[in-house]
């Protein structure tokens, strides 16, 4: 794999940043390997009663995400999350049990559909996390990005909009020699 993403499906600022690296690898011919961060186990206790059925829905994406990865099917979870995404995010939609099962069937994953409600992928969910934050925590959310040759991932790039291609490289290009720099810590601004 040339980077793993670890995403919780339900922000929309790593939706923003899954297009970009999509842009990328399809420019770079690159692998990506789709792995889960989960905002309700970042939050957990905490979780305010609004976002509760949202979580809830992305826990069920992010059980999928894990069972796909597991059997090596990193292009179908990517595929997943594009249709997910477009679902919600790009349609101004809330996660439900309808645009799962909608993601699912335009993903072409009905034989791992199953997955959603199969609660024995909530461990390999909590591994897939715990590992995203062993990688860039703590004080971070999603998205995490990891490169191969690099100690340690980063959470972000967090991206106001989603960049054009000859942008999407110039970041790309910038930030991975960045992210394999021992010394490296952070770059940060305020959002707007």
């Amino acid at each position: 794999m040339d980077a793993t993403f670890f995403f919780d499906p339900i922000c929309p600022w790593t939706w923003r940043t899954s297009r970009w690296l999509v842009a990328v690898a399809d420019a770079r011919n690159l692998r990506v390997e789709w792995r889960a961060f989960s905002l309700a186990i970042l939050n957990e206790g905490e979780i305010a009663p609004q976002f509760a059925e949202a979580l809830a829905e992305s826990g069920r994406a992010l059980r999928l995400v894990e069972a796909l990865r597991a059997d090596g099917r990193h292009d179908d979870a990517g595929r997943f999350y594009t249709e997910l995404g477009a679902r919600t995010h790009d349609a101004g939609n809330p996660p439900g049990a309808k645009i799962l099962d909608a993601a699912v069937e335009a993903a072409g994953l009905r034989d791992a559909a199953a997955a959603l409600d199969d609660e024995s992928w909530d461990q390999a969910v909590r591994e897939s996390h715990a590992l995203a934050y062993a990688s860039a925590g703590p004080d971070i959310g999603s998205p995490v990005l990891l490169v191969p040759g690099a100690e340690r991932g980063i959470h972000g790039p967090i991206l106001t909009e989603i960049p054009g291609t000859d942008d999407a490289l110039t970041i790309w290009d910038s930030l991975l020699p960045l992210i394999r720099m021992p010394a490296f810590h952070e770059v940060k601004r305020a959002r707007h």
